[in-house]
């Protein structure tokens, strides 16, 4: 055999768990999410914080795609708005992702704390989604799980600026995609359909979350059965397929009418004819003053208590949901009123939320610092009083 035809094998090469505790010190489990696991991580030679996300090998395919997904998006991004990657692991076990750490909790909790919220301050949460979204969509990349819960104040200072994060289902618009997966009530009606899709499935997205914003309800709901409940979410999609959704009275009475046409324009049925990310932000409502300062803080934190704060959506839908086309059982007499080849069930990855019975202010990073120093004390600070928005589905062991 000649020579050049002799190739070597070159193995893989892992981190030993030891590159990662000779350089950040691991806090305990703060909470166990769809794919990961997270914890705090102090660097040694610095002392500054930032989040840990674990994945598990042995968890399936699904993890592991999962995790070399968001690492592949995250090094390619770098937006003011998008939670920064800042290192990242593989061992033979599992993979881990250092990520910048975000202190000012959950847009939820940050509207319910205002003592005077307007459309001002929703426009501003918007503006900001829609820069990091318009970003993404230049890379044509689509972030494909947008939604309130991943939305994120980076400290705790009133001019604080919104992080986007969570990025395990983002994608290349490079071909065609048909894959379905998302937030039921966030899905657009490409998606549900089984349709090919795109970018616009996120501006549809930011549609739904400035309908939340501006009302405190969500555009699309069923009160009549448990939210992850085939039943629900199967009715959930016939009326995202129609565009089944009003601007009900009370609640939209004091909306301006610049704030109703960018929803109907972001909740555009027709993906083709849908508003882009780069167009909404030079909507009127986003760059100029149509926003209005009428304070909206009693009406739209009453509907958030009784939609969302309680248990609804925190507890059941801040889970990845991915829907599965199946035969539909021959006893059934129910179906979606589309096609055949929108038939189908949904499965959830079902996280359970242990809520705190009000929502209480971030602990300081010296708090948190000395939380690390204690393994314990680390989980009872930063689940007790959740400096993590988004990790108080179950606390560790």
């Amino acid at each position: 055999m000649p020579f050049g035809c002799i190739s070597a094998r070159t193995e893989k090469t892992y981190n030993c768990f030891s590159d990662i505790t000779d350089k950040y010190e691991l806090g305990q489990l703060l909470c166990a999410k769809e794919f990961c696991e997270i914890c705090l991580a102090r660097e040694m030679q610095t002392d500054r914080l930032f989040v840990c996300k674990k994945f598990m090998k042995k968890d399936g395919r699904k993890v592991r795609r999962a995790a070399k997904n968001e690492i592949m998006i995250l090094k390619m991004v770098n937006h003011p708005n998008i939670l920064q990657l800042i290192d990242t692991f593989e061992t033979k076990k599992e993979f881990y992702i250092i990520q910048e750490l975000a202190t000012g909790g959950d847009v939820f909790d940050w509207i319910l704390e205002q003592g005077y919220y307007s459309e001002k301050d929703a426009s501003n949460v918007i503006r900001q989604v829609l820069e990091a979204v318009s970003y993404l969509h230049s890379l044509r990349i689509v972030h494909r799980n947008l939604k309130l819960e991943n939305l994120m104040y980076y400290n705790q200072n009133n001019h604080s600026k919104v992080v986007l994060r969570d990025f395990y289902l983002s994608c290349f618009e490079s071909g065609e995609i048909t894959e379905p997966c998302g937030t039921p009530e966030y899905l657009a009606p490409e998606v549900v359909s089984r349709h090919r899709y795109g970018r616009p499935v996120d501006c549809w997205a930011v549609g739904v979350v400035m309908y939340i914003l501006l009302s405190g309800n969500p555009p699309f709901y069923d009160e009549n059965e448990e939210e992850n409940s085939e039943s629900h979410n199967r009715k959930i999609f016939r009326k995202i397929l129609v565009g089944e959704y009003e601007f009900d009275s009370p609640y939209w009475d004091v909306i301006s009418a610049s704030a109703k046409d960018l929803v109907s324009r972001l909740m555009e049925m027709d993906q083709e004819q849908r508003i882009t990310a780069q167009e909404a932000l030079g909507h009127i409502w986003i760059s100029g003053n149509a926003a209005s300062e009428t304070n909206l803080k009693d009406g739209v934190c009453a509907q958030i208590e009784k939609n969302f704060a309680k248990a609804k959506w925190r507890k059941a839908i801040r889970v990845t949901t991915f829907m599965q086309r199946l035969r539909a059982p021959e006893s059934s007499t129910e179906c979606l009123p589309v096609t055949p080849r929108s038939s189908m069930s949904v499965s959830h990855e079902v996280t359970v939320e242990a809520c705190p019975p009000s929502p209480a202010p971030s602990p300081s990073p010296c708090s948190l610092q000395g939380a690390l120093r204690s393994p314990r004390r680390l989980m009872e600070t930063a689940v007790s009083e959740g400096h993590v928005a988004g990790c108080k589905e179950h606390g560790g062991p």
